[in-house]
């Protein structure tokens, strides 16, 4: 009986990308929202008005990869613009995004949404960035994108801030920030210090 039943109800999930930067994150978003149209399912793209290195309306991946999208000033707008036959609800930058982004992607599961998010794990500092942690707790599933080192040529986790600027959001691109493994991460820190 539960089987039976199980395919009378729409049951939502969650997708968490992240990783550091220059990892895919983004890109890796961008095809699943690829494959999202060509199954030809309705699909609604959000990302933070604080992301605009690229494009104001378009998400960007640093390998030029794009998909148009709506940009919000904060989570809450997403639940008020999110159309009732919407199937699948994508998320960039996620980690610009207030705590109140947790309640709007419990609100979108409930509705039976497919709600796939990018965002970064860790800020410059290396410590959980936002509500990414919240938010891959509660993921169905995580894929954590890894970067290739700008010092070692290892696999990469970090993002490394270039410059000495001490706020926790600062929007940039290879002019910032590099990816670094764990090793060299520690040592330009120390460096740093």
């Amino acid at each position: 009986m539960y089987l039976e039943n199980i395919h009378l109800r729409q049951c939502g999930s969650i997708e968490v990308i992240c990783g550091s930067m220059f990892s895919g994150k983004t890109e890796e978003l961008i095809r699943r929202i690829n494959r999202v149209k060509i199954a030809k399912r309705k699909i609604q793209i959000f990302k933070p008005t604080i992301d605009s290195r690229y494009s104001k309306t378009d998400i960007v991946s640093h390998a030029n990869s794009t998909s148009e999208a709506i940009p919000v000033q904060n989570a809450r707008v997403i639940s008020n613009l999110v159309e009732a036959d919407t199937e699948v609800v994508a998320i960039d930058e996620a980690q610009f995004f207030d705590v109140n982004v947790l309640d709007v992607v419990r609100e979108l599961v409930d509705q039976g949404k497919r709600v796939i998010i990018a965002g970064l794990d860790m800020d410059y500092l290396g410590q959980p960035f936002g509500p990414m942690p919240d938010l891959m707790a509660m993921a169905d599933d995580v894929y954590k994108c890894r970067a290739i080192c700008m010092k070692c040529g290892h696999l990469a986790n970090f993002s490394y801030r270039i410059s000495n600027a001490s706020q926790q959001v600062m929007i940039g691109a290879k002019q910032e920030y590099m990816p670094l493994c764990r090793c060299c991460y520690a040592e330009m820190m120390q460096e740093k210090k």
